[in-house]
């Protein structure tokens, strides 16, 4: 069953993972609202290149970590779009 608090914290960790791989990723963003989008959209890429790896994380933050690492991949796949 959907419930909205489900939601919120999703779209909250995304926002964190978006501005953090932003960080990490320094001068390959998309400026600030660019790389929110980007880490709600990397929360979903990260949760199924964990899957398909077959890992699960056990750690405090791990969806904090999945989101930020499908963000910053995504960043990556879209500069290397972008250059060529």
């Amino acid at each position: 069953m959907f419930q909205p608090q489900n939601l919120c914290m999703f779209l909250l960790i995304g926002l964190a993972a978006g501005w953090l791989a932003g960080v990490l990723m320094k001068g390959r963003g998309f400026g600030l609202v660019g790389n929110l989008v980007l880490g709600v959209i990397g929360a979903f890429v990260g949760g199924w290149v964990l899957d398909l790896l077959n890992i699960d994380l056990r750690l405090p933050f791990a969806n904090l970590l999945t989101a930020v690492l499908g963000a910053v991949l995504l960043l990556g796949a879209l500069n290397i779009v972008k250059r060529a």
